[in-house]
C-alpha cells in the first residue's frame, strides 16, 4: 500500500467519531459532504482520503453508516485489542492510565511503570505501578505491544531504545524531545507547545 499522509490517518479517526455519533441516533446513511461539514473539510477531501483504501459508497445514495464505519476500524487497526504500557508514574502517566476512553478503542492498559520506589507497587483503579527494572522482561513476555512515554526529557531515548529492544513496534512519546527509532519502529509524538502554538495560529489568523 502506498504510503499515506498522517494527517489523512488524522481525518479518518475524525470520521469515525463522527460516524459513531451519526450511527448512536440510529441514521443509516451519510453523505462525503455530512462528514466534509462535520470535520471543517470539504467533501473532495472526504472521497480522497477513503479513496485510499478502496470504494465506498454509492452515487446517489452516500455511504451505510455501520459499514464505513466497520471499515474504518479494520483501516485504522481497531478491530482488535492491544496491549498498551505506559512509562512515567507522573501527572501525564496517571492521567492517561485513567482514561476510560483507551479501553472504548482497544487499548488496554495493562500496567504503569517508574523507577521512583515512592511510586513502585501503587495501584490506580486495575492499573499497577511497576517496577521499571522489569520493563524489559515483561514486555519480551507479550504483555505489551505500544508503550507510552510519559518520561522527562532527558530520560525518553534510554527508554525508547530499551523498549525497542525488548521488541515494542509503536511508541506513543509524550516527552518534549525528538526520538530517533529504527524504520521499523511506529513512533508518534505529542508536542504540547505546537498544539498550542497551532491553536494561537487559528485564533490570530481567524477570518470573521
Amino acid at each position: 500500500m502506498r504510503r499515506i499522509a498522517e494527517s489523512t490517518v488524522r481525518r479518518l479517526s475524525l470520521y469515525l467519531s463522527f460516524l459513531e455519533e451519526i450511527e448512536a441516533r440510529g441514521v443509516p446513511t451519510t453523505s462525503s459532504e455530512d462528514l466534509a461539514r462535520l470535520g471543517g473539510t470539504t467533501s473532495a477531501q472526504v472521497r480522497k482520503d477513503l479513496s485510499f483504501f478502496g470504494s465506498f459508497g454509492k452515487r446517489g445514495l452516500g455511504y451505510s453508516v455501520p459499514e464505513l464505519s466497520a471499515r474504518l476500524r479494520r483501516i485504522l487497526g481497531l478491530g482488535r485489542q492491544w496491549r498498551v504500557c505506559i512509562i512515567g508514574a507522573g501527572k501525564i502517566g496517571a492521567a492517561l492510565a485513567r482514561y476510560a476512553g483507551f479501553t472504548e478503542r482497544g487499548f488496554i492498559v495493562s500496567a504503569v511503570y517508574d523507577s521512583d520506589p515512592s511510586k513502585i507497587g501503587s495501584r490506580w483503579g486495575n492499573v499497577k505501578v511497576r517496577d521499571e527494572a522489569s520493563l524489559e522482561r515483561d514486555i519480551e513476555a507479550g504483555d505489551y505491544q505500544i508503550a507510552v512515554l510519559a518520561v522527562p526529557a532527558d530520560s525518553a531515548q534510554n527508554l525508547a531504545d530499551r523498549v525497542v529492544r525488548a521488541g515494542i513496534k509503536g511508541i506513543l512519546n509524550f516527552a518534549p524531545v525528538q526520538l530517533t527509532v529504527p524504520n521499523d519502529v511506529a513512533l508518534r509524538a505529542v508536542n504540547m507547545a505546537m498544539e498550542l502554538e497551532a491553536l494561537t495560529f487559528a485564533i490570530t489568523n481567524k477570518v470573521d
